[in-house]
């Protein structure tokens, strides 16, 4: 991966975070922060520009719009499988696998969150290897963030922040992918194995 493409992706693992007390203190100087992790000028920009209404915000209505945008709505969420799956059952099972794809890259994780939050997969994707396990990572969290980016309200602050995955890191699904996608989530409850591409 680019080392630009990289680089954001760490960066937005960061600022996708839910907004808590440490996160703020980290981010008093939020443009100097970006510069120092951004080595392209252009993107660093840009990402300033789409993170100020975030950053205008003062901190408990911050916490208020993370909550009302990614915990309180399925179509936006942050969870790789459950944008995969809905609510299936088969989500034990896709995320069993995705802990062994996190420990055959080489990690190990870390945080109390589930093995498909997307800004932990951001940060590994922005540090593993390339190989064939990544490029299906890169196209299964493709899908997800497309998806949630639609379902934003182009009000809400973070549809800007999110905005720039699509447009600088993750190609657009193909119409194949996503039918392939969307008749698992139909399809969730009702059928066993095998499951779709994504988990082979």
């Amino acid at each position: 991966m680019k080392i630009e493409k990289a680089e954001l992706l760490m960066l937005m693992a960061r600022f996708l975070e839910y907004p808590d007390e440490d996160f703020i203190r980290g981010l008093a100087d939020f443009e100097t922060e970006v510069q120092e992790h951004l080595s392209s000028r252009k993107l660093a920009k840009e990402f300033v520009k789409r993170c100020q209404p975030l950053m205008a915000l003062d901190w408990k209505d911050l916490q208020e719009l993370y909550v009302d945008t990614f915990d309180y709505k399925e179509k936006t969420g942050l969870y790789l499988t459950a944008q995969e799956l809905g609510d299936s059952r088969r989500r034990g099972m896709a995320l069993i696998q995705l802990q062994k794809l996190i420990e055959d890259l080489g990690f190990e994780r870390v945080s109390d969150e589930l093995a498909d939050y997307i800004p932990m997969l951001l940060e590994l994707l922005a540090v593993a290897d390339e190989g064939e396990q990544t490029k299906l990572l890169e196209r299964r969290l493709s899908y997800a963030l497309h998806r949630i980016v639609g379902h934003l309200s182009r009000d809400n602050p973070y549809h800007a922040l999110l905005e720039m995955l699509t447009l600088y890191v993750f190609e657009a699904p193909s119409r194949e992918e996503i039918k392939l996608v969307e008749s698992a989530w139909e399809d969730a409850d009702l059928d066993p194995l095998p499951y779709p591409m994504f988990y082979q």
